[in-house]
């Protein structure tokens, strides 16, 4: 038989006392980068981006290299996350888990997972923006993507390649957009995976193109066990999102996606 658990004094102010550990360190973070946006993360989630960083962090300087760097770089942005106590990602989704529950957050939870990649393509943002808006384009160049239909102007309906030959559906909408700057979507009730991200396209300060950034937040079908099961496929968001960047980069400056699959190149224009 259960125990049923019991709120106690105790119990009380460690909460307490972790809402001031966290609040202090903000407040100490905040006059070096005023800028920042209000806090959107609650502290729990804070708690695990800090322990989650500062664990990322020491192993990319220890590993050291580009490789070594970029995870660094990863584990400073959960560091950041947790001691200031906001998620940019959040703040373009209506999100906010440290406040009331707002539209959206039902997506976020325990088992959620956030991904972000960053890849620089030499294209003008307005091309960019205007291939990734046309959804039905994009499956010609990310191979996880069976097919994309439009609904309307800002809903559509997506079906993807999932673990072990599966497919996952969903149907999305646009929830922000600005032209040639961002693109975010959230998906809708009944989906196979419930998911929402943006897109962003920043030109780059020495001219060399654009800097995409995609930021993606999911809920797998069975936790966090279901995304390391997936990983074994070949077929996790983490790897589906840098594979298809690349995919895009190489389309997009060439015309064509180079494959060892025995298939014609792609060619298209924009």
């Amino acid at each position: 038989m259960s125990t049923p658990s019991v709120s106690t004094p105790q119990a009380a102010e460690h909460g307490s006392s972790v809402r001031e550990t966290l609040d202090t360190i903000s407040r100490s973070v905040r006059k070096t980068l005023p800028a920042l946006g209000r806090p959107n993360v609650a502290p729990g989630e804070r708690l695990g981006s800090l322990a989650t960083g500062a664990a990322i962090l020491a192993a990319g300087l220890k590993r050291g290299g580009v490789a070594g760097l970029l995870s660094a770089a990863a584990g400073g942005a959960l560091l950041y996350r947790g001691a200031t106590g906001h998620c940019a990602l959040y703040q373009v989704l209506g999100i906010n888990t440290a406040g009331p529950r707002s539209e959206g957050a039902s997506l976020v939870g325990n088992d959620a997972v956030c991904v972000e990649k960053t890849l620089i393509i030499n294209r003008s943002p307005e091309d960019l923006y205007w291939f990734w808006r046309n959804f039905e384009k994009l499956p010609r160049v990310m191979k996880h993507l069976d097919s994309v239909s439009v609904q309307d102007g800002r809903r559509s309906h997506w079906v993807a390649r999932g673990p072990a030959g599966r497919t996952v559906e969903w149907d999305a909408e646009i929830i922000n957009e600005r032209e040639n700057e961002l693109i975010a979507w959230r998906s809708l009730e009944g989906a196979d995976v419930r998911n929402a991200g943006s897109v962003r396209f920043r030109p780059d300060e020495l001219g060399r193109g654009t800097w995409v950034k995609v930021s993606l937040m999911y809920q797998p079908p069975a936790g966090r066990l279901g995304a390391a099961v997936a990983r074994l496929f070949g077929e996790e968001p983490h790897q589906q999102i840098e594979e298809d960047l690349r995919r895009l980069k190489q389309f997009l400056e060439t015309g064509e996606i180079p494959t060892t699959e025995g298939q014609p190149s792609c060619r298209a224009g924009i």
